[in-house]
């Protein structure tokens, strides 16, 4: 008889799935990265700075952080609206403090005002998962004055093992954010005062962090390990430019044309929240929610 009862609990023993392996959120049933063209690097973007940092082939970017500088590109136009994805590898091993970015921003054009929506990976230590940081800034500055909308997840997968799809859909009423075609995160406007809409351009940078990237800044950025490497690759920037005329019409990440999420698409993102997500600034005790007024509404 025990030798019975033994043999089923080992066999689940073995069969757990282990940490970051076998939970895959279920379909979203719908694949935006497939509905808009991939573009190659010099078709939308250019160096912004680092120039002795990156190495550009026909496709896509290899960027590096060393003792010496990090780099970043920037869109050639700027947008009012859109999708924007990228194919991002990044490294493995020890990343502490390096930040790995693809962004929508107007901080040139509104320094110490502006608008700010981010994709950021920051970096870890040996045998801890990268996490990415989602982020909406309005009208912000570095002065104090800034009001961080901060949501945190782990991923399913390992981000340095192959490249996986980074996207964000920006329209008049609600950002989205994506990872392979599954929503991690909804950001609707709620109010004129909490929704970015000025004009942004697209950016990616690879940067030294080391003051708040890991665990608060625990950790540094260690050159011993350097390089430090971000590739991108497979990029889409599609929707109405600051130039387009005012009939153009916002593109969706579903099939409504309207916009919003399936039904299907909110279960596979409600997924994704209950198992992955580490940081949501709503449920932070610690900030002053009267600047955060679309946590309630």
């Amino acid at each position: 008889m025990a030798t019975i009862f033994f043999l089923p609990f080992f066999l689940s023993l073995i069969f757990l799935p282990s940490t970051n392996a076998g939970y895959w959120p279920p379909s979203p049933g719908y694949y935006p990265s497939t509905k808009f063209r991939s573009m190659s690097f010099y078709q939308g973007f250019k160096n912004l700075w680092g120039p002795n940092h990156q190495n550009v082939d026909n496709n896509g970017i290899n960027m590096w952080l060393d003792r010496n500088s990090g780099s970043g590109f920037k869109s050639v136009k700027p947008f009012r609206s859109g999708y924007f994805g990228a194919s991002i590898k990044l490294q493995p091993g020890y990343t502490a403090g390096v930040i790995t970015a693809f962004y929508l921003s107007n901080n040139e054009a509104h320094p110490g005002f502006h608008d700010e929506v981010d994709i950021e990976f920051l970096g870890t230590t040996f045998g801890k998962p990268y996490t990415l940081q989602t982020n909406v800034y309005i009208r912000g500055s570095g002065d104090g004055k800034i009001v961080g909308r901060e949501m945190k997840f782990h991923l399913w997968f390992d981000p340095t093992k192959n490249f996986h799809h980074y996207a964000i859909l920006w329209s008049p009423r609600e950002i989205i954010f994506l990872v392979d075609d599954v929503p991690i995160r909804r950001y609707a406007r709620k109010s004129v005062a909490t929704f970015p809409l000025r004009p942004m351009w697209l950016y990616g940078s690879i940067w030294d962090a080391s003051s708040w990237a890991t665990e608060d800044g625990k950790y540094k950025v260690d050159y011993r390990y350097q390089p430090f490497y971000g590739k991108f690759t497979n990029f889409k920037a599609s929707g109405c430019t600051a130039y387009s005329s005012w009939w153009c019409h916002p593109v969706s990440v579903s099939s409504y044309q309207s916009g919003g999420l399936s039904r299907q698409q909110r279960q596979a993102m409600n997924w994704v929240r209950s198992r992955y997500l580490v940081y949501d600034y709503c449920m932070d005790s610690k900030r002053d929610h009267s600047l955060t007024p679309e946590c309630w509404r």
